[in-house]
């Protein structure tokens, strides 16, 4: 049987909502044959016909050619309008659950599972080809699954599904016996926990799957079916399920934009080619290097885009990153650094341009108006250093502070308590390896409360973890050591970033209602509900959470795959984070797009933003139009990007679309900079990144103390370890120049 199954096609997409009419008094089956198992108890009825298995039963026979005439052969039935189904009887989905479990249990070798899995494919009928279709695909799996469910009558549910897979056609097969015919409120009562004993575990690379993408058939085939009973209750009501979120769709054609969010986002995404070549032009005769954030303006972003084929000095990166491209510039030739970003971003760019040996090098900011990072503002407080003062109590300590605050609070924290910088990406092998380094460590992270409440989260679910899993996490940790350590975490209670603020139960409703089969991506700055939502969805193979680098590395990985597949698939991605990334993914996006051949595949790529409609504002516009019709002062509602006006881009119904400081990143901004340089360089004084001139409590200049957090991060970048500097500060607190506690 084994040898006779079709070979897995490593495979993931995504599934749009059903869309096909449901089937009253019709079959939508491909032929007029039909298979079943022969039931313990069989009462044969007049009734519109449907897929059904019995999958322990070792005697499938066919049933008449009469296509009206069928067996029931899951169910036993009193009578047809009463069909009993409760926990306690034997046919209920529950008690089936109980006996499949059994019969896998028993089981012991993965191959016996394998094998009965195989056996389970062989009995599902076959689905009719014109189902095949894009729509009706189930994303997340290895192999490629195909999905359809209808809704009789008797308001029962009936699936029909189908794999270039046998393994995944099996679990198909089991899916099916245990919901077909079921109602809504026991399919939605199925939770994808409960199929856990049911998993392939053990026998890895057999037909080139993985165990755990096994285990992933199993969920995304569920959350599936879920969604669609949930489309054909919806349908049934004559409702829908809810307000779609705004989205854009690309594809090697182009790009379709869905709702006026979204339309507002696509306006930049071409951008005027005179204005792309006037900036490259000021950018290459004036040597001037730009870095920039992903959340930056979407329109001065997708200038930037296209200007990065015509000067190659231009970056547009996360926090972290720009530092660095900054250096690589100034050694490449670059006079000048702008810096699109917040204030922090170019202080951190002045900072370590100064200590690389650039200090001729002039950095400069967008505005003459501070730029400010509500996050930033939170550990400027005084909050936080009263924060930081009971930490300096506590010894051994060390503070680990996010990469997005200032310099002076990396300064002023450091000699208070041993800092370390992180970024989202690392932060958690960086507090696992300061456990790991220092016996009996107290961590104390901040500013952001959200990330440290999904740090600690994440702590506590590697509880419930083996040994080896948690070591393929960190390696010197166990379930033991993750119990050991909680106690001793500890994270700053009152800091947000007002982008991922309202990431909250508003979003995570619509997500689960109508977008529980897509790809999720979450910052981990979002709230602990969005946050649990993709570490559920990245268990499933469909999931990150991580930092804006990851996001778009996600993004890239499964459209690469999609694209060796070379079949159609549509892509479906929730963007968890600030709107403005949107640019740079639609970027990566069209570079594979261009660089993969394709026989006839078809791929799509649709990134989904959780906003609502209400996340465009509609501004009144004055515009006088006397010398056409005599009226004055006409008002037009025109749909704007969202800025810095009134925190434009955020509502309480879905998420914080768009940063306001960002949005003070505009192309007028950097022309008028780019344009003054080098000639007219006093009228960009408030442009200009200053250093620190400031001294730290102990006398040392905040720019050297500032950048001594960073640089032990790099080093921990570089070689997996604390630097020894920084051990000896946490060991020896008193002794390393710190204020005496």
């Amino acid at each position: 049987m084994e040898k006779s199954a079709a070979t897995a096609m490593k495979a993931s997409s995504s599934t749009f909502l059903n869309k096909a009419p449901i089937f009253e008094n019709s079959n939508p089956r491909k032929s007029t044959t039909f298979n079943f198992c022969k039931p313990q108890l069989v009462k044969c009825i007049n009734q519109e016909p449907f897929f059904s298995i019995r999958p322990f039963s070792k005697n499938p026979t066919k049933s008449t050619k009469n296509p009206s005439f069928c067996c029931s052969a899951i169910t036993s039935f009193t009578s047809h309008q009463n069909q009993i189904m409760d926990p306690n009887h034997p046919d209920s989905t529950k008690a089936k659950l109980e006996h499949l479990i059994q019969e896998f249990q028993s089981l012991i070798e993965p191959l016996d599972r394998v094998k009965k899995l195989l056996h389970y494919a062989n009995m599902l009928n076959p689905m009719q080809e014109s189902l095949k279709i894009t729509e009706n695909r189930v994303p997340g799996c290895t192999a490629r699954v195909w999905l359809y469910a209808e809704m009789g009558s008797d308001q029962k549910i009936r699936f029909f599904a189908d794999s270039d897979s046998e393994i995944t056609k099996g679990f198909c097969a089991c899916l099916i016996w245990l919901l077909n015919g079921a109602t809504f409120e026991e399919v939605m009562e199925l939770r994808t926990e409960d199929l856990m004993p049911l998993s392939v575990v053990g026998l890895n690379n057999y037909q080139g799957i993985s165990s755990s993408s096994r285990a992933n058939s199993w969920h995304n085939v569920l959350v599936s079916m879920q969604k669609r009973a949930k489309s054909l209750v919806a349908q049934r009501e004559g409702r829908q399920i809810g307000e779609k979120f705004p989205s854009l769709v690309i594809s090697a054609d182009g790009i379709q934009a869905n709702g006026s969010y979204a339309q507002a986002q696509a306006r930049f995404l071409s951008p005027d080619e005179n204005k792309v070549k006037e900036l490259a032009s000021l950018l290459k005769e004036k040597k001037i290097g730009v870095v920039a954030h992903f959340y930056m303006d979407p329109e001065v972003q997708g200038v930037l885009t296209a200007a990065q084929k015509l000067w190659p000095h231009i970056y547009i990166s996360d926090s972290l990153v720009m530092a660095d491209t900054a250096v690589k510039m100034a050694k490449e030739g670059c006079d000048f650094i702008t810096v699109l970003g917040v204030d922090f971003m170019s202080e951190n760019v002045r900072a370590i341009l100064d200590q690389a040996g650039f200090p001729e090098v002039g950095v400069y900011r967008m505005s003459d108006e501070r730029i400010g990072c509500s996050l930033a503002d939170a550990a400027a407080s005084p909050a936080y250093l009263d924060y930081l003062s009971t930490a300096s109590l506590s010894s051994p300590s060390i503070h680990v502070v996010y990469i997005n605050t200032s310099l002076e609070t990396k300064a002023y924290a450091h000699e208070l308590v041993p800092t370390i910088t992180c970024t989202s990406s690392n932060v958690v092998q960086t507090i696992l390896q300061a456990f790991a380094e220092v016996p009996n460590l107290t961590v104390w992270y901040g500013p952001d409360t959200y990330m440290g409440a999904n740090i600690a989260e994440l702590f506590r679910q590697m509880i419930v973890m083996t040994d080896e899993e948690i070591a393929e996490i960190h390696p010197k940790h166990s379930r033991n050591s993750i119990k050991s350590l909680l106690p001793r975490l500890h994270y700053y209670q009152d800091g947000t970033c007002i982008v991922h603020h309202l990431f909250g139960h508003e979003v995570v409703e619509t997500i689960n209602e109508m977008y529980c089969d897509a790809f999720l991506t979450a910052h981990f700055e979002v709230p602990g509900e969005m946050f649990s939502l993709a570490m559920e969805a990245k268990r499933r193979g469909m999931g990150v959470v991580g930092s804006t680098q990851n996001i778009l590395d996600f993004i890239k990985k499964r459209l690469q795959e999609a694209l060796d597949r070379d079949v159609d698939e549509h892509l479906q991605f929730i963007l968890g984070t600030e709107s403005g990334m949107v640019t740079s993914i639609v970027a990566a996006v069209r570079q594979l797009f261009r660089s993969t051949k394709s026989s006839g595949g078809k791929v799509t790529v649709e990134i989904v933003f959780p906003v609502s409609s209400e996340s465009v504002t509609r501004t009144p516009t004055s515009l006088s139009t006397s010398q056409s019709n005599g009226e004055a002062g006409k008002t037009l509602n025109m749909a704007v990007i969202p800025g810095v006006s009134s925190g434009e881009g955020c509502s309480i119904h879905g998420g914080c679309a768009s940063c306001p400081y960002m949005k003070m990143n505009s192309l007028a901004s950097l022309l008028k900079v780019c344009q003054s340089l080098p000639d007219n360089k006093t009228s960009l004084m408030a442009y200009e990144a200053g250093r620190f001139s400031l001294q730290t409590p102990n006398g040392k200049q905040i720019a050297d103390v500032g950048c001594e957090p960073i640089l032990h991060m790099r080093h921990f970048q570089a070689t997996k370890r604390l630097p020894e500097k920084l051990i000896n500060q946490i060991l020896q607190p008193n002794n390393n120049g710190r204020a005496k506690t």
